[in-house]
């Protein structure tokens, strides 16, 4: 099952990130992300943005991880996975910069350059914060792994201290 939760991560760049909106009202945006050995996930974002402001107010976030161009009636899969996300502040914001770069390396050089070619892309993603994902839960579908239509539910172990 882990070796089947890593590939998905490995392979794919982009999520699904859903939060709860006022009224409840469900709200979804995409993002690139990063993760940790932990399966801590990371991604970058405007703190102005819809989902940034949802996740202040309430922290209950899931996020679903899939190759989209899967062809059907082969075997196919992804993630899905449930838990709770904040902004990341101190050393968590640190640890996130640090595997969102190893895996965008593009982010860092953006981020540290002095050219003026690069300055405004620089500045815009400097604004930004990571906010990290905390899954409670994972719902794993690999139909080459474990058959058809079958889907692999799992908790997702956290160390005591941990959210």
């Amino acid at each position: 099952m882990q070796k089947s939760l890593l590939r998905i991560l490995r392979e794919n760049v982009l999520c699904s990130i859903a939060t709860v909106a006022p009224r409840n009202r469900a709200h979804i945006n995409t993002a690139y992300f990063a993760y940790s050995p932990d399966l801590e996930v990371y991604f970058l974002s405007d703190l102005d943005s819809f989902h940034g402001k949802n996740l202040e107010r309430n922290a209950s976030m899931a996020m679903t991880i899939f190759r989209s161009a899967q062809a059907w009636g082969v075997p196919n899969r992804g993630i899905q996975l449930f838990g709770t996300a904040s902004r990341a502040t101190g050393q968590a914001a640190k640890r996130a910069e640090r595997f969102y770069g190893r895996r965008f390396p593009a982010y860092l050089r953006y981020v540290r350059s002095t050219r003026a070619k690069d300055r405004a892309m620089g500045d815009q993603l400097r604004s930004y914060r990571f906010y990290r994902f905390v899954p409670r839960t994972v719902k794993i579908l690999d139909e080459g792994e474990f058959g058809g239509g079958v889907f692999v539910v799992a908790t997702v172990p956290r160390r005591k201290g941990s959210r």
